[in-house]
């Protein structure tokens, strides 16, 4: 299923690593700054926690559906980069985000071919104007709108909770399960409905989930929810 480009498999002077990228106090400043933001703005967490479930997520999905090595670890690379636009603004922030990352695997003298399919799943990481470039891009996508559980909730007044907080705090686990024999990718939930129902839910995830099923097709699979046991939505 691997959907290998020739361009990424080519060899060069010197390749940036994830480890590289992730460790380098450039990234890691805008990291925490994108959160230090979204905190400011009543968001849930974008920061460390948030962009390491999304990179190791990225990298299940494609490790799964047989994706080369190299492939891999530029997906990795993107899903750690993929929100540090937020340190400027909520708004435009794939787009941003991608601009700061392009500056930054630069000044790592990334090759500008393996530059190019991350800045470009960066940039298409949201689903008010984004769409699934790549199996890189796909599986950036699904990984970042699998990340819901009560930890990402940063509001400690529970009378205070907006939509996204009460959604997020009643998950008590999300688990990414990616079966390439059948063809599937199925995102399961373990939801306190007490917390928060069903329909607010769907409220705000469902352009998401939406999108992890066009993600899903790119990436020559399904994609199914499952919550509390009960299959709600696939394809």
């Amino acid at each position: 299923m691997s959907q290998a480009s020739p361009r990424l498999t080519a060899s060069t002077k010197s390749q940036v690593t994830f480890e590289s990228v992730s460790e380098h106090p450039k990234v890691l400043a805008l990291v925490d700054g994108a959160n230090e933001v979204m905190a400011a703005m009543g968001y849930t967490e974008h920061g460390r926690r948030h962009v390491g479930e999304v990179q190791r997520m990225t990298g299940e999905i494609l490790t799964a559906l047989s994706f080369s090595p190299r492939e891999i670890e530029l997906a990795r690379i993107a899903a750690f980069l993929h929100d540090i636009g937020n340190c400027i603004s909520r708004t435009y922030h794939p787009l941003t985000g991608a601009n700061l990352a392009f500056t930054l695997l630069n000044e790592m003298e990334m090759d500008p071919t393996e530059i190019a399919p991350i800045i470009g799943a960066i940039g298409n990481h949201e689903e008010i104007s984004g769409t699934p470039i790549s199996g890189i891009s796909a599986a950036l996508i699904i990984a970042d709108k699998s990340d819901v559980n009560f930890r990402r909730v940063q509001n400690p007044f529970v009378e205070s909770y907006d939509i996204h907080d009460r959604v997020n705090s009643a998950v008590k686990s999300n688990h990414l399960r990616v079966d390439a024999s059948q063809g599937s990718i199925t995102l399961e939930l373990d939801v306190d409905t007490t917390q928060a129902t069903m329909m607010e839910y769907f409220e705000i995830f469902l352009s998401r989930m939406v999108m992890c099923r066009l993600s899903a097709a790119r990436l020559g699979v399904r994609f199914g929810l499952v919550v509390n046991g009960i299959h709600l939505e696939g394809n």
